[in-house]
């Protein structure tokens, strides 16, 4: 089938970078390279007639017309009309597809002609605003998959931007909405405040279509989405050597929404890894920090919740070795692409592009398309070992741990032995009970906490913690179940003024540490 021809508009001088963008992503897309080719002004060849008829014969040939429009005009010829003018109209008197996306700019910042003419558009286009190349191509993507849909060039939509039948509105967590818009305002400058309707903060998110919530919805707002995404979870173990043997220290299963899963597999694996902790010689804080940074786990397991297929059977699985941190996406990388690509700049392809801009707008990714950068430039900062990324029947990304070499198996048996033996002596002091008990959590909760009260906040951020149910149960009921750390206020246990102190059991426990 031949391709699409997509015109791309805007004045020259004011969204070359993001007509670049714009063009590079199309292209490198699996899915829309195959149905559309770009077209921009710098890839129109230098030949002998003036630029603006060239471009406008360009407009003929094209299919879809996609105007970018901002703050500029543009020059002006001698009737006072810019080219992006003429080049809309023109794709208008030729019927061609018109998608209009402006900026998220005041009318007086505009230039007068260019808000008269984004005026003049909205009474016969539906247009959509941006505010950013992130959300630009988010717009763009949905709008050419819809493009495909109507023209029943695909008779399938991407997962994210699907529709799931027997899903509403009412399966989404309206709580879950206000705190998603909270975030964003607040970080990414989202336009839109809590009293707007949930219809129109799924329309501006691209989240809707026919009045019912996309698959990306209900993965980021359902109140339960494993009800409709069975395999929407992530499975964490952790394993005492540097393979996959029984017996598995611990394991999980986390469900819930996409800010939920990453914020307990991020946990999972911070619970299992080394935490070393300075002194109060120099301030009263106890500072501490991971063998890992949370920055390097938090870009790997969130790699995985937005790049993963939603369609396999597969979950997302994340495994603790003694050597490594691993996590398993059953998902592949665009068409052409190699896992070399990944060590360089690279354009952004998002698996589930609708899914990552949401997460992009709650400040869970940086920036689009950065991730794996960022994983090779933190490992180094940190002295790790290089990472590694293997596609094979899934994506597997490697997370190497703070040590010289793998550990073989001889001093597996030496470090088991001394541990049995520091575990005796500790036992010999303590209680077998409190012993037992007292978990690698426990611990480090107690070598954080400071005299007097201690407050959840404090605590939580001191370990590098979110999710409260996590710290709650791992963390604090524990420690009070082992008599190690009491309330201030046990008769009000959920009095927003509560705090923790650590008891003389506890202080002994860490003295003998």
């Amino acid at each position: 089938m031949k391709r699409k021809q997509l015109f791309i508009s805007s004045v020259q001088s004011e969204f070359a970078k993001e007509r670049k963008a714009l063009c590079d992503y199309i292209q490198g897309d699996p899915l829309f390279g195959k149905f559309f080719e770009p077209f921009i002004f710098e890839n129109l060849p230098a030949q002998d007639q003036k630029a603006d008829k060239a471009y406008l014969k360009e407009v003929e040939k094209s299919d879809i017309y996609i105007g970018i429009f901002g703050k500029e005009y543009g020059s002006q010829d001698k009737n006072g009309l810019s080219p992006t003018l003429k080049e809309y109209e023109h794709a208008g008197k030729y019927n061609k597809t018109r998608l209009i996306f402006v900026s998220r700019h005041k009318v007086k910042q505009r230039h007068i002609k260019q808000a008269d003419f984004i005026k003049e558009i909205e009474t016969q286009v539906i247009r959509k605003s941006f505010q950013d190349i992130n959300e630009l191509k988010t717009s763009v993507y949905a709008s050419l998959v819809h493009y495909l849909e109507e023209k029943e060039i695909i008779r399938f939509s991407p997962f994210d931007a699907s529709v799931e039948q027997e899903a509403s509105l009412n399966d989404l967590d309206r709580n879950k909405i206000n705190d998603f818009i909270r975030v964003a305002r607040s970080e990414r400058g989202f336009p839109l405040t809590e009293r707007a309707k949930t219809e129109d903060i799924l329309t501006h998110l691209d989240l809707l279509k026919n009045d019912r919530p996309k698959n990306s919805a209900l993965l980021l707002f359902a109140k339960q989405p494993q009800s409709f995404f069975t395999t929407s979870m992530i499975k964490c173990a952790s394993f005492p050597g540097v393979i996959v043997e029984k017996p598995i220290l611990s394991m999980k299963v986390f469900k819930g929404d996409v800010f939920k899963l990453a914020d307990q597999a991020v946990e999972f694996v911070l619970s299992k890894l080394d935490y070393t902790v300075g002194t109060r010689q120099d301030e009263l804080s106890v500072p501490g920090k991971y063998e890992i940074s949370k920055k390097i786990i938090s870009e790997a397991v969130i790699n995985a919740v937005v790049h993963r297929d939603y369609t396999s059977n597969a979950s997302v699985q994340v495994m603790v070795f003694k050597d490594r941190v691993e996590i398993l996406n059953p998902g592949t990388l665009p068409m052409g692409w190699t896992t070399a690509m990944l060590k360089r700049t690279h354009t952004s392809v998002p698996a589930n592009p609708l899914l990552a801009h949401a997460m992009y707008l709650k400040n869970y990714i940086e920036h689009i398309g950065t991730g794996t950068l960022d994983i090779y430039r933190l490992a180094k900062e940190e002295k790790l070992p290089e990472p590694k990324f293997i596609q094979e029947n899934v994506f597997r990304t490697i997370i190497f741990r703070k040590i010289d070499q793998v550990i073989d198996q001889v001093s597996d048996q030496v470090s088991d032995q001394v541990s049995d033996q520091v575990s005796d002596q500790v036992s010999d002091q303590v209680s077998d009970q409190v012993s037992d008990q007292v978990s690698d959590q426990v611990m480090r909760l107690l070598k954080i906490m400071l005299p007097g009260e201690n407050k959840r906040n404090d605590l939580m951020d001191k370990l590098g913690l979110t999710h409260r149910a996590t710290f709650r149960n791992n963390y604090i009921n524990r420690a009070i179940k082992c008599k190690l750390i009491e309330m201030t206020q046990p008769e009000s246990p959920k009095s927003p003024t509560q705090a923790y102190k650590i008891t003389k059991k506890g202080k002994r426990i860490i003295k003998q540490q």
